[in-house]
C-alpha cells in the first residue's frame, strides 16, 4: 500500500472538483465520501441535493474563522492511499477504517482530538482514496505534522499487515515516482504495455547507457523518436531537459512532457553529467574498435567487466560499491536492448526492476565504475545479436555473471537495510535465470556430448584437475548433470595450452560456490572466458555436428536441465 502525499494548496474548491469531476483521463468511476471528520458531511457523490460549495464551506470553517492576515496561504493538505494491483478489492468500509488511520498516524486528525483538523476522505477507484483536509484546526491551531510521511509510511505497513495486502518494503525517498491512478488507465485504455511515465524512464535510460557526453546522450533520444525541449540560461548554459512520448498527448492534443528529474531522480541534467565527468584519473570511454566490435566480443568483455566489478562489491568502499551498482544498471539496459527475442523480454523486465536498486542515499563515486559503463558501451555500438551460435552462448556467459553481480548487489544492499533496493536486485536475478535457461541450453548441450564422449582416462584425467583445484566441491561436481559440459571445457583449456587445475582455481577463487546448485555451469562460463575458449563449442577444431554422428539422429542435449547459474539460497 502506498500513500503519497502531494503538495499543498491553497484553493479547497478545485482538489473537490478534481476528486468528485471524471479525471483527468476520465478514470474516476462513481467518486463518493467514504469518511470524514463528521459522519454527517454532505456527499456531493451520492447526495444530489449536496454541493461541492457546501463539502467546502464546511472544511474551510476554521481557515475562514482566522482573521485575514494569519490565515495560511497554503491551507489544503492531500493525500492519496493506493493498494496493489494484487491487492484485493476493499469495501468502502475498509477504506473508510484506513482513512481514519491514516489522519491520526500523520498528525491530522489524531485519535480523541476533537479540535483536530476537518478532512473527508473520496474514493473514485476500486484501489485507492484521496483525502483532503484543511491544514487549521478547530481551535485555530496547526496540525502537528513533522515527518508525516515516514508516519503514513509506517501506518500502510502496519496496514498491510493487518489486511493481508502485498508488503511493501520500506522506502528511503530514492526511488521513482510512481504512475498515477490517471496515467496507468490511460496507458490500459491506449494498449500501451506501461504507462508514459516509466515508457520514457526506460528510454532515457537505455539512452544514457554507455554514452559518453551530452551530445550523445540527447542524440540517442532523438533516435528513439522522443520529443525533447531543453531548458536553456540565458547565457546559453543548458540547465535540464523534459522528453515526451510522440503519441502520448493531452486532452488540448499536446505531448505531455516529463523532466528528467520527475522520471527518477538519477535521470536529472546534472546527475547525468556525473557520469559523464567521473573521476579525473579516468581515462573517457572509447569508441568500440573494429576488432572487438561485435556482438560477441562485446558480451565476452561484459562478462569481464561484471567479474571484476564483483570484487567491488565484496570488498569496495560504499561509495564504489554504489557507483559499480549503478553501472550495473546500464549494462542491463544495454543488453536488454541489443539481446535477441527470446530473451529480450525476460532482460528487459531485468532491467526495468533493477533500476529501484542502482539509487540509495550512499552517494556513488563516478568514475572508477568505468569497466561496466564501457562494457554497456561496447554492447549499444555492436548492434543486435543472434541468438545462437557464439552471439547466443557469450549471452549465456554475461547473463551467468550478471546474474551474480545482481545478486551481490542484492546482499549489499540487504546488508545496508536497504529493504526495496534488495527486492529490486532479487527480483532481477529472477529475470536473470529466465533469460539464462533460454539461451544456454543449446551450447551447454553440445559441451555436455562432447564431455560425454571423451575416453574414460580422460575423463580420469579431468576429475584429478578438479579435485586438486577444488576438493572440497569436488565430489559435488562430478554428482551434477553438468560435470560433462565441464570436463570437456577443462579439455579444451589444457589443448589451448592453459593448466587445468590452475585456471579452475581462479574461476572458482573469487565467489564462494558451495552454494550454487549448478556450480559446473558457473565455471564452464568462467573458464571459457578466462582461456578465451569460443563460447560456442560446435566452433572448436574437430567438432562433429549431433545429426552427422551414428545414425544421424541428433542425441538430446542434458536431460532435465533444470538448474539455473549460480543460484544461491
Amino acid at each position: 500500500m502506498i500513500p503519497s502525499i502531494h503538495k499543498t494548496g491553497s484553493e479547497t474548491i478545485g482538489l473537490i472538483n478534481y476528486l468528485y469531476g471524471p479525471g483527468t483521463d476520465e478514470v474516476h468511476i462513481d467518486p463518493h465520501l467514504v469518511a470524514a471528520f463528521d459522519p454527517l458531511t454532505p456527499d456531493p457523490g451520492r447526495d444530489p441535493k449536496a454541493t461541492y460549495e457546501q463539502l467546502e464551506h464546511l472544511l474551510d470553517q476554521p481557515v475562514n474563522a482566522l482573521p485575514a492576515s494569519k490565515r495560511p496561504e497554503k491551507h489544503v493538505w492531500h493525500l492519496s492511499v493506493r493498494a496493489a494491483p494484487e491487492d484485493p478489492i476493499l469495501s468502502d468500509e475498509d477504506w473508510a477504517a484506513i482513512a481514519r488511520r491514516m489522519v491520526a498516524a500523520t498528525g491530522i486528525a489524531p485519535d480523541g482530538d476533537e479540535q483536530a483538523c476537518r478532512w473527508a476522505a473520496v474514493r473514485h477507484a476500486h484501489d485507492h482514496i484521496h483525502i483532503i483536509a484543511t491544514l487549521v484546526r478547530d481551535d485555530g491551531r496547526r496540525p502537528r505534522r513533522h515527518n508525516e510521511a515516514r508516519r503514513a509510511q509506517a501506518e500502510c505497513r502496519r496496514i498491510e499487515a493487518d489486511y493481508g495486502l502485498r508488503r511493501v518494503p520500506p522506502g528511503d525517498g530514492t526511488a521513482a515516482k510512481r504512475p498515477t491512478s490517471a496515467e496507468l488507465h490511460k496507458a490500459e485504455r491506449e494498449g500501451r504495455e506501461r504507462a508514459a511515465r516509466e515508457e520514457l524512464r526506460e528510454n532515457v535510460r537505455r539512452a544514457v547507457a554507455g554514452a559518453a557526453s551530452e551530445e550523445e546522450f540527447f542524440d540517442r533520444l532523438a533516435a528513439a523518436g522522443l520529443l525533447i525541449r531543453k531548458r536553456v540560461a540565458p547565457s546559453g548554459d543548458l540547465l535540464g531537459y523534459k522528453v515526451a512520448l510522440p503519441d502520448n498527448r493531452n486532452g488540448e492534443k499536446e505531448p505531455v512532457f516529463y523532466a528528467g528529474s520527475t522520471l527518477s531522480p538519477d535521470l536529472s541534467l546534472p546527475r547525468i553529467r556525473k557520469r559523464f565527468s567521473g573521476d579525473s584519473d579516468s581515462p573517457s570511454l572509447r569508441a568500440p574498435s573494429p576488432e572487438s566490435a561485435g556482438p560477441a566480443a562485446a558480451r565476452r568483455s561484459t562478462a569481464t567487466a561484471a567479474w571484476q566489478a564483483l570484487l567491488i562489491i565484496d570488498h569496495g568502499e560504499d561509495s564504489l560499491v554504489a557507483a559499480h551498482i549503478a553501472a550495473a544498471g546500464e549494462v542491463l539496459d544495454a543488453l536488454a536492448t541489443t539481446s535477441a527475442a527470446h530473451t529480450r523480454t525476460e532482460l528487459r523486465e531485468a532491467a526495468f526492476v533493477f533500476e529501484r536498486a542502482t539509487r540509495s542515499h550512499i552517494q556513488a563515486e563516478r568514475g572508477h565504475d568505468r569497466a561496466l559503463r564501457q562494457a554497456a558501451r561496447d554492447l549499444v555500438y555492436s548492434g543486435p545479436a543472434l541468438g545462437r551460435g557464439e552471439d547466443g552462448a557469450t549471452t549465456a556467459m554475461a547473463i551467468d555473471m550478471l546474474f551474480f553481480l545482481v545478486t551481490a548487489a542484492a546482499h549489499w544492499h540487504a546488508k545496508k537495510e536497504h529493504a526495496q533496493q534488495a527486492a529490486a536486485a532479487r527480483e532481477a536475478a529472477e529475470h536473470l535465470r529466465t533469460a539464462y535457461k533460454a539461451t544456454a541450453g543449446a551450447p551447454l548441450g553440445v559441451l555436455y556430448l562432447r564431455g560425454r564422449r571423451l575416453s574414460q582416462p580422460l575423463r580420469q584425467k579431468q576429475a584429478a584437475h578438479l579435485r586438486a583445484a577444488v576438493p572440497e566441491l569436488a565430489e559435488q561436481i562430478l554428482a551434477e548433470p553438468g560435470w560433462h559440459a565441464l570436463a570437456a571445457t577443462l579439455a579444451d583449456t589444457e589443448n589451448a595450452g592453459h593448466d587445468p587445475s590452475a585456471l579452475l582455481r581462479e574461476a572458482a577463487g573469487r565467489r564462494e560456490l558451495g552454494t550454487a546448485d549448478s556450480i559446473s555451469d558457473v565455471l564452464v562460463w568462467r573458464l571459457r572466458r578466462l582461456a578465451n575458449l569460443p563460447a560456442d563449442a560446435t566452433t572448436m577444431p574437430g567438432h562433429t555436428p549431433a545429426a552427422a554422428r551414428g545414425n544421424g539422429r541428433a542425441v538430446s542435449p542434458i536431460p532435465n536441465r533444470d538448474d539455473l547459474p549460480g543460484k544461491t539460497r
